[in-house]
């Protein structure tokens, strides 16, 4: 990379942070997840808008150059990788023991009744997909479309419930252990898409494929538990070195993603998988440690850019499908929110915490928007999926933060 390019490099890397500050900011004392600023700030910079009224400046800013590409994609891919370890870190298998009955409930409803509103809707309504949906992927595309609309946003969930106080309510609870359960199932469907895709035959390679997927989580989370959680509790690493902490722990999500890699499923998998590993069990005092060292740096540097990012990568004026954007918006809603309340119901909820847990489990924000962005990367789906993907993660973020904080208000005996 040259003295030019550099220079191109570290400008659009300034550029991206400074929209990402500015609109993160006024959607912060809006009372909105600071992503949605961030995405919104990448749109504005994008070719959506200043691209669109500055074509020549943008492309000043933004020449079509693959080294200085190649640059950005590989910082986004490393602040990916610490953004899903940073969302592992807020999975707690331990929350299932308490109230189980409303978790085990909210997670099947609130995933099998999304999942057959995705899945079925690639096959009844062919026409929106377009060549999208070739004959042979018709089936990948419907298990994608279904893993899409099952998934929810841990981290921007885990922040809102935070911010009430109330994470370690039986509503709070169960939304959080109950988008972790859907989240891990979901991530492993997806790496088995991942494996297959391209294929001509899927099925032969399902049982292998899935396999080798749950194998490799058991394995991330059994160093975790047998050989990491020794070297955490130990307290060595926290009371010689406080810095190595960081070194230590992208080394472990380096080596993870290399494993995630060399099976054919993609780092970001192994990075949260370490996340996950990390959160079990360990002192209290030293999960705040790790916390206050990987969350910063991975929410306020990496974070930022990478969802700024995606309104870069995304044309939404010229890629924008009406029809197609409104199914999968309104599918999202509807799976989530009445399959996540109505198993909140039948696991002994009154109907205003049924109806918080579907609403808070509805918020799809980060998490959707990483999977669509590696489906594209993939070819797995094209820029008018992607387009919708984003905008429906968008909205359900939005219609969560609006009516979950009045629900939860509202029900504060529910705690």
């Amino acid at each position: 990379m040259n003295h030019t390019q550099l220079h191109t490099l570290f400008v659009q890397i300034s550029l991206m942070l400074a929209v990402a500050c500015l609109f993160g900011y006024v959607m912060k004392r809006l009372g909105q997840p600071v992503v949605l600023g961030e995405i919104i700030g990448g749109i504005l910079l994008g070719p959506t808008v200043f691209g669109a009224v500055f074509p020549d400046i943008h492309a000043g800013l933004f020449p079509a150059d693959k080294t200085i590409a190649t640059g950005i994609d590989t910082l986004l891919k490393v602040g990916m990788m610490f953004f899903m370890f940073a969302a592992g870190l807020e999975v707690n298998l331990s929350h299932f023991r308490n109230g189980k009955w409303p978790i085990i409930f909210t997670s099947l409803f609130g995933g099998v009744l999304p999942f057959a509103l995705g899945f079925g809707m690639v096959f009844l309504f062919p026409s929106l997909w377009g060549q999208a949906a070739p004959p042979t992927d018709n089936l990948l595309l419907a298990l994608f479309m279904g893993t899409a609309l099952a998934i929810s946003a841990l981290p921007i969930i885990a922040r809102i419930l935070m911010e009430m106080n109330l994470l370690g309510s039986r509503v709070g609870m169960t939304i959080m252990t109950s988008a972790m359960i859907n989240d891990l199932v979901g991530w492993v469907l997806f790496a088995f898409l991942l494996r297959n895709f391209g294929r001509e035959t899927v099925g032969g390679n399902v049982f292998t494929a899935l396999a080798l997927v749950l194998g490799y989580a058991l394995l991330i989370l059994a160093i975790g538990r047998w050989l990491l959680r020794p070297i955490l509790k130990s307290g060595w690493l926290f009371k010689n070195w406080p810095g190595g902490v960081l070194t230590f722990i992208a080394l472990l999500i380096m080596l993870a993603a290399v494993g995630a890699e060399h099976i054919g499923i993609h780092a970001i998998f192994g990075a949260f998988l370490v996340g996950m590993a990390l959160s079990q069990g360990h002192d209290p005092e030293q999960e705040k440690t790790i916390n206050a060292i990987i969350q910063p740096f991975a929410l306020n540097f990496f974070a930022p850019l990478y969802f700024v990012s995606v309104g870069l990568k995304a044309n939404f004026s010229s890629q924008f499908d009406g029809p197609l954007c409104l199914l999968i918006f309104a599918l999202a809603c509807v799976g989530k929110i009445i399959g996540a309340g109505l198993g909140a119901k039948l696991g002994g909820m009154s109907w205003r915490e049924a109806a918080a847990v579907g609403v808070g489990l509805n918020c799809r924000g980060a998490v959707e928007i990483i999977l669509a962005s590696v489906a594209l990367e993939y070819h797995l789906i094209d820029q008018r999926i992607f387009v919708a993907l984003v905008l429906m993660a968008f909205l359900t973020t939005l219609l969560s933060s609006a009516l979950l904080k009045p629900l939860l208000n509202k029900g504060r005996q529910f705690s």
